[in-house]
């Protein structure tokens, strides 16, 4: 039988004592409870394919991964130089230090030869330069690369937000999230409105620095353009039960794999377009069913 939580929201039926390090919570019959500790790619790998989640969080030792890919290497690199970027005095925070920001923080893993190594440099420089322009070099963020954390009747949550933006709002200074996003073109409001991760950073930086966090926005650097969505307490609340929802899922199956079910029946994979992208698809025997991708296949769409 389901309980309620302190919350209001619903939690699962007693969970087993937590191990050592595990944050614990105690129940209404008094009993530890363990929560959830995670993060939103966490939680999105098992939204995505609860597959690969198991194979990046339950089975040790992992399975071994594909080869890194070209685009996560471009947009690591982009975010390192823009953290760095801020990490500067303010009279430097020039677009003159851009390059030598860029070749800093440069990852040359996946691409497919020197080309178009080069290429995606020149293009991730232009990037840069075209956005740091629409920025008050003078103004300082409340956070760059900050983690932020909160724990609710389910989740330890923890995160790293690309920034967070103190702004002035009709009613005092306002918190804003903004994630940089350096792959697929065309997001819209809607992205923004949907995206738990971004919720749950609004959540948590409202907790960790006491002021009032709604506003999420997608800084798509190869278009320049942003999405934004600005969350009311209900959607803040849907996302955060929408993660806990799938922390229960998570752990109702490392409690079955625990008592003895089938770890695949326990994970199902989830074929699909993503398959292709997926690290560790050659040990899936469902994903290398899929047709693969080459590590620098992402870069095809930028040309």
């Amino acid at each position: 039988m389901r309980r309620a939580s302190s919350s209001g929201r619903p939690t699962a039926g007693r969970a087993p004592r937590a191990r050592s390090g595990q944050p614990e919570q105690l129940g209404f019959d008094g009993m530890p409870q363990r929560l959830f500790v995670c993060t939103p790619s966490k939680l999105g790998a098992f939204a995505d394919c609860p597959r690969r989640y198991r194979y990046s969080y339950v089975d040790r030792p992992a399975p071994p991964k594909g080869p890194p890919w070209a685009h996560n290497s471009l947009g690591a690199s982009v975010h390192n130089a823009l953290k760095n970027w801020y990490a500067l005095a303010v009279d430097r925070r020039r677009p003159e230090a851009l390059p030598g920001l860029l070749r800093g923080t440069w990852v040359r893993d996946g691409y497919r030869d020197d080309e178009q190594e080069r290429q995606a440099y020149g293009r991730a420089l232009a990037w840069l330069e075209s956005y740091v322009q629409t920025l008050d070099p003078e103004v300082e963020p409340m956070g760059v690369e900050r983690v932020v954390a909160a724990r609710t009747a389910v989740l330890a949550f923890n995160g790293r937000a690309d920034r967070i933006d103190a702004r002035s709002g009709a009613g005092g200074t306002e918190l804003v999230i903004v994630d940089y996003k350096t792959g697929r073109a065309g997001l819209d409001a809607d992205d923004a409105r949907g995206s738990q991760a971004l919720a749950l950073y609004a959540y948590a930086a409202e907790r960790v620095f006491r002021l009032p966090c709604r506003k999420v926005e997608l800084h798509h650097l190869p278009t320049g353009t942003v999405a934004a969505h600005e969350h009311t307490t209900e959607s803040l609340t849907r996302q955060l039960t929408r993660a806990e929802q799938t922390a229960q899922d998570i752990m109702a199956a490392e409690r079955s794999v625990a008592d003895g079910a089938d770890p695949d029946a326990a994970f199902p994979a989830t074929p699909g377009p993503r398959c292709g992208w997926c690290d560790y698809r050659r040990t899936c025997p469902v994903g290398s069913q899929q047709p693969g991708k080459e590590p620098w296949a992402a870069m095809e769409r930028y040309d």
